[in-house]
């Protein structure tokens, strides 16, 4: 356990509430959670199944209506055409990231994580017996690794890699050129390639003032690349299902007698009354409401980049999908967690520290979440520039 790292932005959230408990008005921009609601249809579509009693045990892979509306969406999307026995859903992109890890890591294996990336990755790899790989990713890839870094990072003991685009915490998409090489470098090198996608559904296009090229190639899934790629995607973030806790993961035919015999011990099956509700989620109806918030959060981002670009945050590079800023806060601060707790006390403004996101220059960068609405952004933003001019 003294190897598990704490989860700082929780300290953040927690003195928030406090604050907020003493009549304070709290700015929320620390977490990564949607601020709306699922779907109505997905919600009518749950109580239905309450009220009829699809209450009980599912297979322990999902149900299979399920996994085939999922594999349709692959289809109808982005053009793919995945054999719906290979979705496996899962209680949440935690669990299907979980399940990846347990199939593929060995004690002493190692795994190559992105950093800055998301922390419970290592942790999760921790917890197998694995050794977490650091790669220090930076605005000059758009904070992404490269086939080049995975060749560089791997070594014999290395059994895989974990790749999240869009990232969190930069919001970077990785090109899809980029995606090739990763994918190529790893077969070579024999080492599984996990590919995080919980942000896909959440990708925007350019500013104007953006000097990246994204083109329909690098919005689309690495599943269109390889059929050896585990991939993790879930309900939580593009369809607002957070507290659901339902995922899915498309693996590999040849892992999926191990992945299933897993799930059976580690957690049976997922939520029966959540994959009910998911079962609306890919119908027309819902995907127009999803895709109304996500220009919403393009909105969002619109506003909050030049604002705190602005202010003095150096933000190299513009995110293109999540719904995240990762800001260079050394104008300010040699500490960002220090930062992240004087912007709460002094503005009521709540932002994650860098150091929840690893070791490459944590200290020097803080998260802002565009996951609140547009008046609150404004307000925050006013706070902010009072406090920092």
């Amino acid at each position: 356990m003294a190897d598990i790292t704490p989860f700082y932005v929780m300290d953040i959230f927690t003195r928030a509430k406090e604050l907020a408990a003493q009549g304070q008005r709290i700015i929320h921009m620390e977490i990564g959670e949607p601020d709306f609601l699922a779907p109505e249809p997905v919600i009518q579509s749950a109580i239905q199944a309450l009220t009829t009693g699809h209450t009980r045990y599912t297979a322990t892979l999902g149900l299979p209506a399920l996994r085939e509306k999922i594999a349709d969406f692959y289809l109808r999307r982005y053009g793919v055409n995945i054999p719906w026995q290979r979705i496996v859903v899962t209680p949440g992109t935690s669990g299907a990231l979980q399940l990846a890890l347990a199939v593929l890591v060995n004690p002493g294996d190692e795994v190559l994580v992105s950093d800055p990336g998301y922390p419970s990755n290592r942790n999760m790899i921790r917890v197998f017996g694995g050794s977490v790989i650091d790669i220090p990713v930076g605005p000059d890839t758009l904070y992404q690794p490269t086939a080049d870094l995975i060749a560089r990072y791997a070594t014999p003991s290395t059994a895989a890699a974990i790749v999240t685009t869009p990232s969190n915490p930069t919001g970077s998409l990785m090109p899809a050129r980029d995606m090739v090489g990763i994918i190529r470098q790893a077969d070579r090198l024999n080492i599984r390639l996990v590919v995080d996608e919980l942000y896909l559904g959440l990708v925007y296009g350019a500013t104007a003032t953006d000097a990246i090229h994204i083109d329909e190639a690098d919005m689309g899934t690495a599943a269109a690349l390889s059929e050896e790629v585990f991939i993790v995607n879930g309900f939580s973030k593009y369809f607002g299902m957070t507290g659901w806790r339902l995922g899915w993961m498309v693996v590999p035919e040849s892992f999926l007698r191990d992945t299933e015999k897993l799930a059976q011990n580690l957690y049976l099956s997922a939520s029966a009354i959540a994959q009910h509700g998911a079962l609306v989620a890919f119908e027309p109806r819902t995907l127009a409401i999803l895709d109304e918030r996500r220009e919403e959060f393009q909105h969002r981002r619109d506003f909050l980049l030049p604002a705190l670009r602005d202010m003095g945050f150096h933000i190299p590079v513009e995110p293109h999908g999540a719904f995240y800023l990762y800001a260079d806060c050394s104008a300010f601060t040699k500490d960002s967690l220090q930062f992240a707790n004087e912007l709460l006390e002094h503005t009521g403004v709540a932002v994650t520290p860098g150091i929840d996101f690893g070791k490459n220059a944590p200290r020097q960068y803080v998260r802002f979440a565009y996951t609140t609405g547009m008046g609150n952004l404004q307000e925050g933003v006013g706070r902010l520039r009072r406090y920092l001019s």
